[in-house]
């Protein structure tokens, strides 16, 4: 092992290697940043140019460009309100806020820092506890899925801010949204009002793009007569002494939670950042802070992001199981390269195998130097007048939208999402239940089903099995402190 260890350094340290790595991860950094050019999407384009390459060398680049996209997806996700990729919805929550306050390059550091801690402890857990983690995985069922889901829906109450009902109306509204389209078990019909480009649902992209960045623009399009543009500052680039302590416990909640469910194949980094903010937040003692632009809100999104990374390549690597979607894409890509995943990758291919791990931490620090580049330049962005920035947003809004399946419905989605946005914000409900609605609704119902159908209906199946009766048992507490924090600051403000 030691020999493999140091033949793999010494490939991964090679100029040619590390250029490769680095072409990977600029490439990341641009595909993560344009609004609806997913990760899948960059590592898609990227596969012609491995063919003439050696197989270790072409998954070094094809990674490269998976960390670095993950992090990219954050800048604009910062600066526009646009999130790069899916998983950085939750990103927005703080990282805009900040942005508006003049913060957006200390905000684009927290995420820098965040994904470059993040990525090397997956890294460290995908080397060294790739067995123990890959056995926890194969442990969930339908059953574990649900209850999962269940758990990842009790965020709601935590998103929602201080008006709890509006919140969990919304994410009732993004439930309803997601059942449009014909059922995965029964294969009928459902709300699609004999209407054909409704049987396959909505897109989670072109909604994501519609709820958070066209309804941003038609707000500052309505806003442009009535206040000053409040990004044109851009002070203090990087994180102060006092800052950088403060995000060193989020990094920490962001790892750990980012790793484990990125593990779990199917989930991915949305339900796992997510989870991470909520939980974060429900812990922090200045939990007034996130939501409004606070520096951990950044930063655990961010390390959960990229720590999901490592994880999802546990399962990838080791059984040949995706761990998310990029991952299902990233096997594909091994298979096209003369890689086959499996139990078998660490006998039949042990220098692939060590020239990956080596070079995963390689990608981390260009990915560092990268990001720090970015955090000088990409601020800027906010000084260019609203005239010139929001149609350039709009046109890679439609383009991010058509490019997903090359479809105008989906641009017709994102734009109907748009309004549909504008007006929740303008009646002041809250946007992240819609789209945890919309994300978890058909996993929750999905594996519902199958839970029932290999049980042949016996409910009782999500309560006798010992991970999703804990999993249920979390989202009973995790709801019940939210309401009874929810209750206790109604009183505060009532007493004052």
């Amino acid at each position: 092992m030691l020999g493999y260890w140091i033949d793999g350094i010494k490939t991964a340290l090679q100029p040619s290697s590390v250029m490769l790595m680095l072409l990977g991860v600029v490439g990341g950094l641009i595909v993560g940043a344009l609004p609806g050019v997913t990760s899948s999407m960059g590592i898609i384009l990227l596969l012609p140019f491995t063919y003439y390459l050696e197989p270790k060398l072409a998954l070094l680049m094809l990674v490269g460009m998976y960390c670095s996209s993950m992090f990219g997806g954050s800048i604009s996700a910062i600066l526009l309100r646009t999130p790069g990729t899916p998983s950085a919805a939750a990103t927005a929550l703080d990282g805009y806020p900040l942005a508006q306050k003049g913060k957006a390059g200390k905000a684009i550091s927290a995420a820098l820092i965040g994904s470059v801690c993040g990525g090397l402890a997956s890294g460290l857990c995908m080397i060294f506890l790739a067995p123990f983690l890959a056995k926890i995985a194969l442990k969930f069922g339908p059953a574990e899925y649900f209850s999962l889901a269940i758990f990842g829906l009790t965020i709601i109450a935590s998103v929602s801010g201080r008006n709890l009902v509006k919140g969990i109306i919304s994410g009732l509204i993004g439930l309803l949204l997601s059942v449009i389209g014909i059922d995965n078990i029964r294969g009928t019909e459902r709300l699609t009002f004999g209407i054909s480009a409704f049987e396959n649902g909505f897109e989670f992209l072109p909604v994501l793009i519609g709820v958070f960045a066209v309804s941003e623009i038609f707000g500052r399009i309505e806003r442009k007569q009535k206040i000053e543009q409040t990004t044109k500052t851009v002070s203090g680039l990087l994180l102060t002494k006092d800052e950088f302590k403060s995000i060193l416990i989020p990094i920490m909640f962001g790892i750990v939670i980012g790793t484990f469910i990125g593990v779990i194949p199917g989930t991915g980094g949305t339900i796992a950042t997510f989870l991470a903010y909520n939980e974060l937040r429900r812990w922090s003692k200045n939990k007034e802070k996130f939501g409004q632009g606070a520096l951990e809100g950044v930063a655990v999104c961010e390390t959960t992001n990229n720590a999901v990374t490592g994880g999802a390549m546990v399962p990838a690597l080791s059984l040949g199981i995706p761990g998310d979607a990029v991952t299902a894409v990233m096997l594909g890509a091994l298979i096209l390269i003369g890689v086959r995943p499996g139990p078998l990758l660490f006998t039949e291919h042990p220098d692939i195998v060590y020239t990956l791990f080596a070079g995963w931490f390689i990608i981390q620090f260009l990915m560092l130097i990268v990001g720090f580049a970015s955090v000088l330049v990409a601020p800027n962005i906010l000084k260019v007048p609203d005239e010139i920035l929001m149609p350039i947003v709009m046109v890679l809004c439609i383009v991010g939208s058509f490019s997903l399946r090359n479809n105008i419905y989906d641009v017709m989605v994102a734009l109907a999402f748009g309004v549909i946005g504008y007006l929740m914000r303008k009646a002041r409900f809250p946007l992240p239940p819609l789209v945890l609605g919309l994300i978890l609704g058909p996993q929750a119902e999905q594996n519902l089903n199958r839970a029932l159908l290999t049980s042949k209906n016996d409910w009782l199946i999500i309560f006798k099995r010992p991970i999703s009766l804990t999993l249920l048992i979390f989202a009973f507490a995790s709801v019940s402190l939210s309401l009874l924090s929810s209750y206790r600051a109604t009183k505060r403000e009532v007493n004052r």
